[in-house]
């Protein structure tokens, strides 16, 4: 009775798994053909059910910006800071126009939920900007060879900024750059609030790294409940009622 009670109550758990959450894949935000967002001043930003921080000081000239923005701009042969918004594969995910870019700087940046949430991943790549300095070289930074790295950390926190985890990801070793959309599962972060990213570089000068310090992002995922169907949970609470009275049967 116990080994039929357990599979009985093992085939209703099934129906109360996860799937995929919101989806932030940008393309719900509007954009102009080969344009991004650049509204020089501090604001947030919402794209599934992610929110992006985009910070702003004015030095001048519309400058300077960092944390996340969002483009949809092609451009993956001019090298340097005029094509700091296109992604090295000319696109988004799968062939979408619009994808997220980051600019860490001197502070991570910052993605935050509006409670206690499982990111499922999302997928990472280079932009233009960092690939084309570190595969050639320029005024700045380094050609990439042997012994060198472009690393990506994103780290969780929780509801009071306490880290509940973290995770490496490899955007260049070596002379090997990543070109393509890559997919990173990020369950291992565990429950977060918010997420923050931060870039590491081989290539560092008197003034910190010398790398361009951007990352392209898309369709960051996360996880919701699938509920139990109301005529799923009638059936187990009918199927536990009939253990019940088969138990005391035996017992009587």
């Amino acid at each position: 009775m116990k080994t039929k009670l357990a599979l009985s109550l093992l085939a209703i758990a099934t129906f109360s798994s996860t799937a995929h959450g919101a989806v932030a894949t940008f393309d719900d935000l509007t954009l102009a053909p080969e344009s991004y967002f650049a509204p020089e001043v501090a604001t947030t930003f919402t794209s599934g059910d992610a929110e992006f921080t985009h910070n702003f000081t004015d030095y001048g000239w519309g400058c300077c910006w960092s944390g996340f923005t969002y483009s949809n701009t092609t451009d993956t042969t001019t090298a340097g800071y005029t094509n700091q918004y296109s992604a090295i594969t000319g696109g988004g995910v799968n062939g979408s126009s619009n994808y997220g870019i980051a600019n860490p700087g001197f502070t991570p940046a910052r993605i935050d939920f509006a409670g206690p949430t499982q990111v499922e991943g999302a997928y990472f790549t280079n932009t233009t900007y960092a690939y084309l300095s570190m595969r050639d070289g320029d005024s700045f930074a380094k050609q990439f060879g042997l012994g060198d790295f472009f690393t990506l950390t994103v780290t969780g926190l929780d509801a009071t900024d306490s880290m509940t985890g973290y995770l490496n990801i490899s955007l260049a070793r070596d002379a090997n750059l990543v070109d393509s959309w890559i997919w990173y599962d990020l369950m291992q972060l565990g429950e977060v609030s918010a997420l923050e990213f931060s870039l590491s570089s081989s290539d560092v000068g008197d003034y910190g790294m010398n790398t361009p310090a951007y990352f392209a992002i898309d369709n960051l995922t996360t996880v919701s409940a699938v509920p139990v169907p109301a005529a799923v949970w009638l059936f187990g609470s009918g199927l536990l009622g009939l253990v019940a009275v088969a138990r005391r049967k035996v017992l009587s």
